[in-house]
């Protein structure tokens, strides 16, 4: 899936700001990381080359695969693979740039579990939002605390219309 790069970056540089911080009716805008991912598969679909034999997924349950009979139950935001086979090619977790250490450990674990256990090739961590930089430094130190992280790939998205870049 050489192509996949390209398609993620042209997919971030397509998500509208009201996509990216959601406004709020008498308040202020809000990054909504749902909000975010609704739109960023849209986007990736709408690029989606027709012949790949790999499909994008999202939050893709895993409750009762095989794979999982040790009682977790991870939902990685987005998944790139061929369903029904061990064709695994990418898991993505996108949090935005307010995210806290707990949620940043939880999606941590989640890119090892499906690297390391499941085969994906690739592992990306994506940060949306106008603190991305600095969220990216809280994002490595929480892997520094880990025993064992599966090589990640950390895309930052700073800026709505502005592709993001590893």
């Amino acid at each position: 899936m050489e192509q996949f790069t390209q398609i993620l970056r042209d997919a971030t540089a397509a998500i509208s700001p009201e996509y990216f911080l959601l406004p709020i009716h008498g308040g202020d805008p809000v990054y909504r990381e749902r909000v975010y991912c609704y739109e960023l598969y849209h986007q990736i679909r709408r690029l989606w080359p027709a012949a790949s034999a790999y499909r994008l997924n999202g939050e893709l349950d895993k409750r009762s695969h095989p794979y999982f009979q040790d009682g977790r139950q991870p939902k990685p935001d987005l998944l790139v693979h061929q369903p029904g086979t061990g064709e695994n090619y990418a898991v993505i977790e996108v949090k935005s740039s307010h995210a806290v250490a707990r949620d940043i450990d939880k999606d941590l674990s989640t890119l090892t579990l499906f690297r390391n256990r499941l085969g994906y090739q690739r592992a990306i961590y994506l940060v949306y939002g106008a603190e991305a930089p600095n969220a990216a430094a809280r994002v490595i130190e929480c892997a520094g605390r880990f025993q064992e992280v599966a090589p990640f790939e950390l895309w930052l998205h700073p800026t709505a219309g502005i592709a993001a870049g590893v």
